[in-house]
């Protein structure tokens, strides 16, 4: 997400309005995750003022509407389908297109995988994708994850890697993190990658230092997909989203520690214009 009013005065200016939110938010970040889409489909004019208000390299990686992934389950979902490319190819033709990510529900089995087979033969190649997967049959270890991984990477499809061992590290500390540990699942994580932009979804706790062990675990990991010549995606989610802001910064300082590649975070609009130092770093 990049609209909450609770940034202002840390993340954005602290008098930023609503419009102003996504160009200050990609002045300092250089991707979304657009969970917005799985709800409901913003109109191609929205869009548009989305390209408007923010610049290469930017990207939006958004999601696929549940119409599609849970009421459909990707059967007979064509013309919603369709819908959404639609909004996919503006982002493309302006160069805002990160990896769109189907993420499906817990109750899609292995003994659905022919149905994830079919629907992403009828994706057009020309737009990077992502899948996101939760039944346990995916994590065996054995022959179904096995035959998961081998579609998508037959297909150059990346496997979105969940993480929510830092939430459910310890009892939740406020009503944020009960909440959030009602509704995240716990799926063992599984360092796979089976196309060019590998993505993580970290969810963290609201104290960012909790944090601190799973974020030195995957920067050098993401390092080295940098060095390797990839493109990951890491997206850092808390309980209560005022931290979660924090929580990237703090990962992006830990990844600059391992490659020369990431350019240094640029500062933060509402902290430049009250002349604030920065309030939290991992040393």
């Amino acid at each position: 997400m990049w609209a909450s009013s609770r940034w202002q005065g840390n993340l954005f200016t602290r008098h930023a309005k609503r419009d102003q939110w996504l160009q200050q938010y990609s002045h300092v970040f250089n991707a979304v995750e657009g969970n917005s889409t799985f709800y409901a489909l913003p109109s191609a004019d929205t869009v548009r003022r989305w390209v408007d208000n923010s610049e290469p390299p930017f990207r939006f990686v958004l999601k696929f509407p549940q119409a599609i992934s849970h009421e459909k389950r990707l059967v007979g979902a064509q013309a919603k389908t369709d819908a959404f490319l639609e909004r996919l190819r503006i982002l493309d033709d302006a160069r805002r297109l990160g990896p769109a990510f189907l993420q499906l529900p817990p109750t899609f089995s292995a003994q659905h995988l022919d149905d994830l087979a079919a629907y992403l033969e009828t994706l057009p190649t020309e737009f990077p994708y992502a899948v996101e997967v939760r039944h346990h049959d995916f994590f065996d270890q054995s022959t179904n994850e096995a035959a998961l991984n081998h579609l998508l990477a037959e297909r150059s499809v990346d496997r979105v890697i969940f993480d929510s061992r830092p939430l459910f590290s310890g009892p939740p500390s406020d009503d944020y993190e009960r909440e959030s540990q009602s509704r995240k699942p716990q799926l063992p994580v599984q360092r796979v990658v089976t196309a060019r932009n590998p993505i993580i979804r970290l969810v963290g706790r609201n104290d960012v230092r909790c944090v601190v062990p799973w974020i030195r675990q995957w920067a050098p990991v993401v390092a080295g997909w940098i060095i390797s010549g990839m493109a990951p995606y890491v997206f850092l989610h808390a309980p209560d989203d005022l931290h979660a802001p924090q929580l990237a910064r703090l990962f992006h300082e830990e990844l600059r520690r391992h490659t020369h590649r990431v350019a240094e975070m640029e500062a933060w609009p509402g902290e430049t214009s009250q002349n604030n130092p920065r309030q939290l770093a991992l040393f």
